[in-house]
This record gives C-alpha cells, structure tokens and sequence, in this order.
C-alpha cells in the first residue's frame, strides 16, 4: 500500500509486460483515424509490432483511413481477443499516437518485422499493392485483469528510448 493506504501503481516494466503479452497474443487490430469534419473513422487490420512499440500494418493506399491519415496522422488502435466472453477475466490495450506511410527509408525494417511475423506475405501478390503503415505509440492504457484487478486500466507513457524487452520463449 501506498500512501493513505491507496494501492501502489504497477511499475512501468510490469505494465509494459503485460502489453507486450497481449500484442504478441494477438495478431488483429483496430485503427481509428480522424476523418472529414473530425468524424471517427475505423478499419481492421493484421498487425506486428517493434520492440518500440511501433506497430506495422499493410493497407490500401487508395483507402478513407489512409486519406485520414495523410491529413491527421493522429491514430488510436484496440487490440484484444473476441474469443474472450463477458465476466471472465479480460485483456486488451488501447494504444494512442501517430500513424503514417512508411517511407523508402523505413520499408526494409518495417517489412522484416511484418514477415518476421506473417511469412505468408511473401507468397501473397495482392498484398503488394498494399503499402505499409507505421504507428508509434505514444501512450497506452492496458485491462489485464489478470495481472491488476477486476476492471483496473493502467497507463504506460512512452519514451522513444525505451526498447520493447527481448520475447521469452
């Protein structure tokens, strides 16, 4: 306990774990992206993530999201399981930041991470009319009821120096 007897918040390192575990669990996202008039646009999307916390996604070019984002990089993705049911114990993130085109630059490292985990893609031919997307994550916000209690969201601020910890396997 903390003090006044209020419960001390998780470290850093344990809420960062606990993201990590639920990135590496799950493989679709959902991207919401600033439209037109502020209106809340959405789409889904396969995803792999850096040890940065930057999340890498394939999309049409051509797509209302992608339009979105060239004009508002300003993103927000969920990731969570579907298969998980209502009163059992949940996990899932919420992740806020920036989200653009990769460019000529970044695309060799962006592709190894996606293939690192979809090798598929490589013997995919409509996936190369799609371009590759980076989100960097700014902050999160984390459910792991497991890990922190019954309806507990805890927050992670980012730092750009701070590595995504080696996978345990």
């Amino acid at each position: 306990m903390g003090a006044g007897g209020l419960p001390l918040a998780p470290s850093h390192a344990r809420v960062r774990r606990s993201l990590d575990r639920i990135l590496d669990d799950n493989v679709l996202c959902s991207v919401a992206t600033v439209g037109p008039g502020g209106r809340a646009h959405i789409h889904v999307c396969y995803f792999a993530v850096s040890r940065r916390l930057e999340l890498f996604f394939l999309s049409d070019p051509g797509s209302r999201h992608a339009a979105n984002l060239r004009k508002h990089p300003s993103a927000a993705i969920a990731v969570f399981s579907s298969a998980q049911t209502w009163g059992g114990p949940d996990r899932g993130a919420q992740l806020f930041g920036r989200c653009s085109r990769v460019g000529s630059m970044g695309r060799r490292k962006a592709l190894r991470i996606y293939r690192q985990r979809f090798p598929a893609l490589r013997q995919n031919r409509a996936a190369r009319a799609l371009a590759l997307y980076r989100f960097e994550t700014n902050r999160a916000t984390v459910l792991d009821e497991r890990e922190f209690g019954d309806a507990v969201f805890v927050e992670l601020a980012m730092s750009r120096r701070l590595a995504r910890p080696a996978p345990r396997r």
